[in-house]
């Protein structure tokens, strides 16, 4: 969690400017050992094929090659990209979770991205092509 402090100022002129400063930051989760973070595996998928889930606003439903196998990823970011943006991309994804259902369809891993809330995702892309099924180290 992160608080944050407005300042306000003003100019000479008259005009008031703002900043904001961080007071108090605080990871949202607790720690984890080493040994548990290397139980993640976290692969390159190439995205298929890519569709809204129905009666959601914010799921999208992306079938994903990961050279070996492919998975069935549902991912929360449909407020932030269309499905045609999404189809032929190469992007990391979390492989071994726990099958998970959202709005009654399985996902079977999860898309790793950043960004600051649903609606402005920011996909991690690799910077030279590389083919699906790369694990990421």
């Amino acid at each position: 969690m992160v608080q944050l402090s407005l300042l306000k100022k003003t100019g000479r002129n008259g005009l008031r400017s703002y900043k904001l400063q961080v007071i108090n930051y605080k990871l949202r989760m607790d720690k984890i050992t080493f040994e548990q973070f290397k139980q993640i595996e976290i692969r390159m998928g190439k995205v298929l094929s890519c569709e809204k889930v129905e009666g959601a606003d914010k799921l999208l439903k992306l079938q994903v090659d990961f050279g070996e196998f492919e998975r069935q990823i549902i991912s929360g970011i449909a407020e932030s990209y269309t499905p045609e943006d999404l189809v032929g991309k190469i992007l990391p994804f979390i492989v071994n979770l726990e099958y998970r259902k959202f709005k009654g369809e399985e996902s079977q891993g999860m898309l790793v991205a950043t960004g600051t809330g649903s609606d402005n995702v920011i996909l991690l892309e690799p910077n030279k092509e590389i083919a699906p099924g790369i694990e990421v180290v």
